[in-house]
Parts: C-alpha cells; sequence; structure tokens
C-alpha cells in the first residue's frame, strides 16, 4: 500500500495519524485505556468460553471484561444465555470462576434467587420493600447479546451489535472449514503479561521475529543445496520443533505419522518432493483419523482452497493456529494500561476412548518468567516485558512498521481508532472483515472515515 500525505487521522487522542506509524502512548496512556474501555470493549464481540466448559443444562462460566462480570450459563442442549454478573438487591456477584446451578442463582449475601432465564424466583420478605422496586421485570438479570460458533460462546455488551457472524468474517469461513467447532481442549494455560494488550497481541501478528527470537525454527543456511530427501526430513524436524510441549501447534500424533512417511517415494525435484510429500501426509492424518472414529476436514481440499495459513486472527481478541489435527489458541484480556491476561489453548480430537473426561477449568496464571512454558511462548514471553519497558524511552516515539509484513498491526491499531471515533457499525464492520485474517498481510486502505461522534468525554491533551 502506497501511504498517502497526509493520514486521515481519526479524531482520537494518539491516533494513528500515518498507517506505518503507531503513537506509543496508545500502549501505556491511561486516558486512552479509558477510552477503550468505554467505547471499544462495550461494542465488540468477545470469545467468553469454550462450550465443553458447560455441558450440561446449569453449567455456567464467569467471563470478566475490566470491571464487567458475565455469567454465561447454559440454559437447555441447544441453548446458551448470558447475564449480567450481579443481583438486582445490592450488586453482589452471584456466582464467580465456573460451577452448576440447575436450579438458579442464588446470591450469597441474601438469598435472592433467580432462574436459568435470568428472571427472579425470591426475594427475602418482599413485604419490607416499596412494591416499585419489585417490578418483575426490573428484577430480572438484564441479558447480555451471546451466541454461539466455532465450539465457543461469545457476547457483546451492545444490544444493537450487528451479528456474531458479520463481525467474525472471513476469519469465521477460515475456521468453518478447518471444522474447528470438533475440537477439544486438551490443556489450557494462562500468562499475566506486564505489558498493554494490544502490544502483547502484535507480537503474534507477524512472522517476522520467528527467526531471533525462536532460533530452534531458523532453517539451516544450506537450504538451497538440500536434495528432495533433505528438504522432507527438514520439514519433519521442524514439525518436531513446533510440538515441543505445545501439543496443538503441530500434535505428536501428526508428527509420527510425518515419520512412518520416512520411505515414502519422491520424486528427485526437490520441490517435487515437497509437494508429494505434504499431498500424502495430509491424506494420511485425515485416513488415521477416520480410522479412528473422529471425521477431520479433507486438508488436502483446505490445501487447494488456500485455507492453509498457520495463523487467522479475530478481531478484537482471538487466533487460532490450525495445523493438521489440531490447533492452538489464544485470547488476550487487557488487566490494566501496562497489564494483560493472555490464555493458551491446545485444541485437539480424541478417539472416542481417549475423550477427556470432565470439565476444563481455568488455569491459574503463571509469570512470564515461569520455569513451566514450553520454549516458543516462553521466548515470546521474555521479549514483550522488554518492549513494554522500552515504550517509555525518551527516545521513541512511535514504533514504524514495515508496510508490507506488519501490516496486520496497523490494520488492527485503526480498527481500534474507528470504535474510540464512534464510528457507526455500517463502516466498521467492513474494517473489521479486512483485519480478520492471516497474519505477514501489508497495509489495507480501511477507508475509516471521521464521521462519527468522536471519543464521549474530554480526553487528554496530544
Amino acid at each position: 500500500m502506497r501511504i498517502a500525505e497526509p493520514w486521515a487521522a481519526l479524531p482520537v487522542p494518539w491516533a494513528v495519524e500515518r498507517p506505518d506509524r503507531i503513537p506509543k502512548q496508545r500502549y501505556y496512556d491511561p486516558e486512552f485505556f479509558a477510552l477503550e474501555a468505554e467505547l471499544l470493549w462495550p461494542r465488540v464481540w468477545q470469545m467468553a468460553c469454550r462450550l465443553e466448559e458447560m455441558p450440561t443444562v446449569g453449567d455456567f462460566v464467569e467471563y470478566e471484561i475490566l470491571d464487567q462480570s458475565i455469567v454465561v450459563v447454559r440454559t437447555s442442549k441447544t441453548e446458551v444465555r448470558a447475564f449480567y454478573n450481579a443481583c438486582r438487591h445490592r450488586a453482589v456477584k452471584l456466582v464467580e470462576g465456573s460451577g452448576s446451578c440447575r436450579s438458579g442463582f442464588t446470591c450469597p449475601f441474601h438469598g435472592w434467587c433467580f432462574g436459568l432465564d435470568g428472571a427472579n424466583t425470591y426475594v427475602h420478605q418482599p413485604e419490607m420493600f416499596d412494591p416499585k422496586l419489585l417490578e418483575p421485570d426490573d428484577l430480572a438479570l438484564p441479558p447480555v447479546r451471546c451466541e454461539t460458533w466455532g465450539g465457543c460462546a461469545w457476547i457483546n455488551l451492545d444490544a444493537d451489535a450487528p451479528p456474531l457472524r458479520d463481525c467474525v468474517e472471513p476469519y469465521a469461513t477460515y475456521s468453518d472449514a478447518w471444522r474447528a467447532e470438533t475440537l477439544q481442549v486438551e490443556w489450557w494455560e494462562s500468562c499475566r503479561l506486564p505489558a498493554n494488550w494490544k502490544l502483547a497481541m502484535a507480537a503474534f501478528m507477524e512472522g517476522w521475529h520467528v527467526p531471533e527470537t525462536h532460533p530452534q525454527l531458523r532453517p539451516p543456511e544450506m537450504t538451497r543445496a538440500l536434495d528432495a530427501r533433505g528438504v522432507v526430513d527438514l520439514n519433519v524436524e521442524f514439525m518436531r520443533r513446533l510440538s515441543v510441549g505445545m501439543a496443538g501447534m503441530t500434535h505428536e500424533r501428526d508428527v509420527r505419522i510425518a515419520e512412518g512417511l520416512i520411505d515414502l517415494d519422491l520424486p528427485a525435484d526437490p520441490q517435487l518432493a515437497m509437494a508429494t510429500w505434504r499431498h500424502t501426509l495430509n491424506d494420511s492424518v485425515v485416513n488415521w483419523w477416520h480410522a479412528h472414529g473422529v471425521e477431520i476436514a479433507d486438508l488436502n481440499e483446505l490445501d487447494r482452497l488456500g485455507y492453509s495459513a498457520p495463523i487467522a486472527y479475530c478481531f478484537p481478541h482471538t487466533f487460532i493456529l490450525p495445523t493438521y489435527s489440531s490447533a492452538s489458541a489464544y485470547r488476550f484480556r487487557p488487566l490494566g494500561p501496562e497489564e494483560t491476561l493472555m490464555e493458551i489453548w491446545s485444541l485437539t480430537r480424541f478417539p472416542d476412548d481417549a475423550a477427556p473426561r470432565g470439565r476444563p477449568t481455568s488455569p491459574v496464571p503463571k509469570s512470564p518468567d515461569d520455569p513451566g512454558w514450553p520454549p516458543i511462548p516462553a521466548q515470546d514471553f521474555s521479549n514483550i516485558p522488554k518492549q513494554q519497558k522500552g515504550l517509555h524511552s525518551r527516545s521513541i516515539e512511535y514504533l514504524r512498521l514495515a508496510t508490507k509484513i506488519e501490516g496486520l498491526i496497523s490494520n488492527f491499531e485503526r480498527v481500534v481508532d474507528g470504535f474510540l471515533a464512534g464510528l457507526p457499525y455500517d463502516q466498521l464492520v467492513p474494517a473489521i472483515q479486512q483485519t480478520n485474517t492471516t497474519i505477514d498481510v501489508p497495509i489495507a486502505d480501511l477507508r475509516l472515515a471521521g464521521s462519527g461522534s468522536g471519543p464521549s468525554r474530554a480526553a487528554g491533551g496530544r
């Protein structure tokens, strides 16, 4: 993308005035963070929980975003609903964490009760209240927009927001092709990062950092000199290294299947050999799972359709990294201007005789330097806090982006500006859809015009 001068910045503090320059204050300024809390998070679809966290009627999960607590509850085999998690009496949280309440919610303070449909079912000594305070519609738990897709429950605090599907395309089509709804949790970990949520996410929005940050994934210098067998062996070794401690990123089952093709007859030409091996491995993975009673997508058909990107992003806070039979998934939530909760799931399929028992439970967050992290996230976590500290250097004014490969960072940040500027959904949704892409993409022309109402309260000077 050729960058015009001057760039038409939206009317928000610390706006992206040029798409290849991101002002550093966006990553620590309390006023900017407050605007996000007021104007971004209440209007976006957020992945609240995975459906296997609530397999039976009455199972619930608390989802927290900044100062808002939402309870997501299964109300039938086919329906999941969400409500604000506060008693209508004196605002005590009804639930914390996850659990089951098949008969409804009971407030731990005074025992007020609410059904799974949110209706109030019990008030202690109602004669003590002015009857106007006990109108049934007013006592019901206020609902929150909730839709299910891709094996997850999604919430939006804005009753007027567009449907979920509109806001998660083309990520949704990509994930549907991979049959992401059939994935299940193998493990789930989380990390409290001393960094802004946008900065933490940006570390996963480009693959340019891989050679330096993840040296074990760096190809040898003599790659061009490898023969057909050498090229295939190199790719098998790459799969092994991606798999170390990460499971879903490249599952050990798929690695073993690849290792079983060591005697495969290959064309002499290295490129043809790689194509032959890839096609055969895809079929072998699919056939292994079919033989064990599990349906997965036709991986060669995904290749043909162009759905084999190793990572896909969904605005504003989730990623999926599908590879062969399995996937990793990330979610980011702000805890403060310079603190983020990052969660990592390993997702896979299970043969019938090996399906996990019980519901996955939210993990206790680890520190970024916890020795238990696998090599890949440990290496990423070693950089992110250093970058957050570096932003406070007086020598830095903005982050400078490569227009052809770090475009996702710019596209994402400019959509954030669109929300802070109060733009209508008919402008925001097309921009979101251009942002729901893979990584390593060029800066896009999002066509966001400053016709919104702007921040609803005074923001700090620039």
